[in-house]
């Protein structure tokens, strides 16, 4: 029997430093693999000390759904910190950041070399690298906030590598209604891979994301499969790790489970 692990090591970003990723390897025989979950923020994923705002506690997710259903899965966290975190997880092609006049200059939207970096090089090197299983039934993403975002931009763009996008509190409000509509129109075709769309709606921002998350679901419903789709809402929860902890949980259970 091989002992859980968390293992960090870096890989080369585009015009960056180095970028840290670490990955949770559950307890395995040897020969033995696992679906993954690739994640942004791997900085609030594993242990308290490196966030700085809350855990996601997914070592101890995994755990609880290997001893319910028997299944497990291996987490991948990239790290996104600042001052390029909101740039490199915001995607351009969706349409133009909706923002004051005066901001508009400094916005610079870089998703989409984030998601270069995901599919060509994170990708390759994990599963070179560790106990993984391969194919697009076999491959999921989950963010929030921006990471929701991220998450839903890159799946959705590679249907073919993923089949499931856990999209929390993403930040649609940075799009106007009409281009989302236009890049989904643009996007979807015949891969269609399972959401689940969660968000609270106490506090300003997070009741934001709440109505721009409505029309973006009520979007989807026009030419996505209903079983492909699971929308939550939970008006009394914040934006914060303290909400998305237990959402990740009803996530990997359904990635696991429903495969």
């Amino acid at each position: 029997m091989i002992n859980e692990q968390v293992i960090s090591f870096s890989l080369p970003y585009p015009e960056r430093e180095d970028r840290l990723v670490r990955v949770f390897v559950p307890e395995h025989e040897e020969g033995e693999t696992f679906p993954v979950i690739y994640m942004t923020d791997g900085q609030n994923l594993f242990d308290k000390e490196s966030s700085g705002f809350g855990c996601w506690y997914t070592r101890e997710a995994v755990r609880e759904e290997r001893a319910a259903s028997g299944k497990a899965a291996i987490i991948v966290g990239v790290h996104n910190v600042d001052p390029w975190r909101e740039k490199e997880l915001m995607p351009k092609s969706i349409g133009a950041i909706v923002c004051p006049e005066e901001v508009r200059p400094r916005i610079d939207p870089q998703g989409e070399v984030f998601d270069d970096f995901l599919v060509s090089t994170l990708i390759p090197a994990v599963e070179a690298r560790f106990p993984v299983k391969t194919g697009r039934e076999n491959r999921a993403f989950c963010g929030s906030s921006m990471g929701g975002l991220m998450s839903f931009f890159t799946v959705l763009r590679h249907p073919e590598l993923y089949s499931a996008a856990g999209v929390l509190s993403p930040a649609f409000l940075l799009y106007s209604e009409a281009d989302m509509r236009r890049w989904l129109g643009e996007t979807l075709g015949a891969y269609k891979p399972f959401l689940c769309l969660y968000t609270g709606a106490e506090g300003e921002l997070e009741a934001e994301i709440c109505r721009s998350l409505a029309w973006t679901y009520a979007i989807l419903r026009e030419r996505y499969p209903e079983a492909q789709l699971k929308y939550v809402v939970k008006p009394e929860q914040i934006h914060h790790e303290i909400a998305w902890e237990p959402i990740f949980r009803d996530f990997l259970h359904l990635f696991l489970t429903q495969k």
